[in-house]
């Protein structure tokens, strides 16, 4: 099993020819990296970046054979991604990479087999234009190809801020296990994208305290711990192209109360709870012993490295795993995909309700499998995981 598991079964590599808006061609490298599909069709996101490589989507597809068995979700583990900055894009380009991507993976993809959904950079858009593309390839409407699309092209409700409401119900169960209640627990969160951003909205809405956000750029701290509402940052960073050193309602702005802080300064903050949902490799064997934080929840993916994660070990940090922390956007993917399947369609209730269930169900056996053998979460998490893959190899016949 571990030898099989040391290499994707599958890697897919391909080039893009997008014709762009001035006439000119431009041709884009794309992947496609089905690592493990013992446990069903591979899953897992498209992200596109002008750092996406090769060797960074095939750690992120063993992730997701991870994330997808600890879950006990009936997938596999997959991901792709396109070496390009959308941002310099038109939306007309952006179209025709996304549908040429489609066009290139063909047949590859397929409700039974890999079924993609958003990451870094992409969006329910992108989704439902790569889903009108495979569903023209395959000559009916195949709505279960992919996840994460707009609720109007076959999307499921509650799908958008399903990752942010995954990592609520995980803190939520592990706070209760520590007897500790979100009244005057501080949070700071580092990235404020889609992830992010719901995070912070539903911490606070629980009652925690906002006391620091971040974006790529920098952020923003309250100075009083009073706690900030993330809604009211968004607005400011969406007029304003950043989060800046302020704090605005409207058109009333707190210069004093506030201030800007650098990212490297957030990992530091004095606070309970520190989240990265940034990028991966947030936080080093360099920066983990001036972290300040008594829980950090993993929202991205490795955004906590081995080494670091020794240090915050030693110093009796607790640390839960992006496996199990932003795993509720899998799992949002899967009641889509589900629905998608029987042409049903959940109300956001019901969606949130089995979402939770899922969620704290994983917690319940990480935390117990950790207390098991007196290891950390990330391990007990592991061997929760393995032990399914495990099983299921068993049945599978070697390749």
């Amino acid at each position: 099993m571990i030898r099989r598991l040391e290499l994707p079964e599958r890697t897919i590599e391909v080039s893009i020819p997008v014709t762009m808006d001035d006439g000119s061609l431009r041709v884009f490298p794309g992947w496609r990296v089905q690592y493990n599909n013992a446990r069903g069709p591979y899953k897992g996101g498209i992200r596109y970046h002008p750092q996406t490589n090769p060797d960074e989507i095939k750690a992120l597809a063993f992730w997701m054979t991870i994330k997808c068995a600890l879950l006990n979700l009936p997938y596999g583990g997959g991901k792709g991604g396109v070496t390009v900055d959308p941002r310099l894009l038109s939306r007309g380009e952006l179209e025709r990479l996304s549908r040429g991507w489609v066009r290139a993976m063909f047949p590859n993809l397929g409700p039974q087999v890999d079924v993609p959904a958003p990451d870094v950079y992409t969006n329910p858009q992108i989704m439902a234009w790569m889903t009108d593309e495979y569903s023209r390839l395959a000559g009916r409407p195949t709505p279960a190809a992919f996840t994460g699309k707009p609720i109007e092209a076959g999307g499921s409700a509650g799908r958008e801020f399903s990752t942010g409401q995954g990592g609520l119900d995980v803190l939520t169960a592990l706070m209760s296990k520590l007897g500790r209640a979100p009244k005057d627990t501080t949070v700071a969160v580092q990235g404020f994208g889609n992830v992010g951003y719901h995070l912070a909205r539903l911490l606070q809405r629980a009652g925690y305290r906002i006391v620091a956000l971040s974006d790529s750029k920098g952020g923003i701290e309250d100075k009083r711990r009073l706690g900030m509402e993330p809604e009211h940052v968004m607005t400011s960073k969406q007029a304003k192209g950043m989060i800046d050193g302020m704090y605005c309602i409207g058109s009333v702005c707190d210069f004093t109360n506030y201030q800007a802080i650098t990212n490297k300064q957030l990992l530091a903050l004095p606070v309970d709870i520190l989240v990265p949902a940034a990028l991966e490799d947030a936080i080093t064997e360099q920066n983990a012993g001036a972290v300040q934080a008594k829980i950090i929840l993993e929202m991205a993916n490795g955004a906590v490295t081995p080494e670091a994660e020794n240090v915050l070990v030693q110093r009796q940090i607790t640390v839960v795993p992006d496996i199990l922390a932003n795993a509720g956007g899998v799992v949002g993917s899967y009641f889509e995909w589900q629905q998608n399947l029987a042409s049903e369609h959940w109300t956001e209730a019901e969606v949130l309700q089995r979402l939770q269930s899922m969620m704290t169900q994983a917690f319940e056996q990480t935390w117990s499998k950790a207390q098991q053998h007196q290891v950390g979460f990330r391990l007990g998490a592991y061997l929760v995981a393995l032990g399914r893959l495990a099983e299921a190899m068993k049945l599978d016949h070697p390749r």
